[in-house]
């Protein structure tokens, strides 16, 4: 029996990347625009990438094609 094959979604692909220990990396929402009301603290804070939540993990890797 063959395998099927799927086209990975582009929007996930741009979104998320994989770390060395296999955790998905995703950038902070909140930094786009309307920033003159917000903290140099908060915006500083919403720079850095972070790990994507355990329980959306699986949803994600299915998206990217690596489940």
């Amino acid at each position: 029996m063959s395998k099927t094959k799927f086209k990975t979604k582009s929007s996930a692909k741009k979104r998320f990347r994989l770390t060395g220990s296999g955790k998905l990396k995703r950038k902070q929402a909140f930094k786009r625009h309307i920033l003159t009301k917000k903290s140099k603290k908060r915006k500083l804070k919403l720079t850095h990438d972070t790990l994507v939540h355990k329980s959306d993990e699986s949803n994600i890797k299915l998206q990217l094609g690596l489940k």
